[in-house]
């Protein structure tokens, strides 16, 4: 059974964009196959993997909900074909097949309305190809709703993310205790801090660390190069080799035993 690695944190912290450098520097360590999954209903984990995506789960909802109202003739879904094995194979469309992983999207419904049947597709793709793989990398959403409504199958390791903010480590602090209250009990579960100016934390961040009675594992570099792929569409992934927050990542990678 696939090692379950749950990254979560407030909004605005680099989750995703520490996702996707993780998912590369568990591939170059050969920790794979690793199925990376975009769990967040606003998606853009493929950006920082520089990966196109045809289709997202959310998409095939859509489609097949659109398909109701259309006639006969302009239907999509093939006459004598059951709704339910039209999706299993829209399904494998949305899975993005790369050398070291395989990528798939929530993605989101339109317009109005919860998102309560595209998590319940999330949860039985994930169910289902789970045993596929060795790794699956999951970016959750900016909040708490993956964890508290048990869509992952399991988690073995929860990586918590914030800013040198008091707030993003408080954010923090109530996920950890949610997953605690959930009794998901991951092996294990703990911070990393990311953007810290020379890759060191001051002594407001670290006594809120303690306060909220987190496990500290590791701390990432402000790196304006990571600035300023983003504003030029780069996918983060092609970073330079000595970049300091990859270095700074394959140094957590190992301290956490993945």
């Amino acid at each position: 059974m696939a090692h379950v690695i749950a990254i979560a944190g407030k909004g605005g912290v680099g989750k995703t964009t520490l996702c996707g450098m993780l998912i590369q520097s568990m591939g170059e360590m050969g920790k794979r196959p690793i199925l990376a999954v975009d769990a967040d209903a606003n998606s853009n984990l493929n950006e920082v993997l520089g990966v196109e995506v045809e289709m997202t789960l959310g998409d095939v909802r859509e489609e097949i909900a659109a398909d109701e109202g259309r006639k006969t003739s302009e239907k999509k879904i093939p006459a004598g074909m059951s709704k339910a094995d039209y999706a299993e194979i829209m399904f494998q469309r949305c899975l993005v097949e790369e050398d070291d992983y395989d990528l798939l999207v929530m993605g989101r419904t339109q317009g109005k309305g919860c998102y309560c049947y595209v998590n319940g597709l999330l949860q039985s793709q994930l169910q289902r190809l789970l045993p596929n793989y060795g790794y699956m990398v999951v970016d959750n959403e900016a909040g708490m709703e993956h964890i508290s409504r048990g869509i992952l199958p399991k988690v073995d390791t929860v990586i918590l993310v914030s800013d040198c903010s008091r707030r993003g480590v408080q954010a923090a602090g109530r996920i950890a205790e949610l997953v605690r209250e959930c009794n998901m009990n991951p092996k294990t579960i703990g911070l990393i801090v990311n953007r810290a100016p020379k890759g060191e934390l001051n002594d407001g961040t670290r006594e809120e660390i303690e306060k909220q009675n987190l496990t500290l594992l590791g701390v990432v570099p402000h790196d304006d190069l990571v600035y300023q792929y983003d504003c030029e569409g780069r996918p983060t992934v092609s970073l330079p080799a000595d970049s300091p927050v990859k270095q700074a990542l394959k140094q957590i990678i190992d301290h956490i035993e993945i």
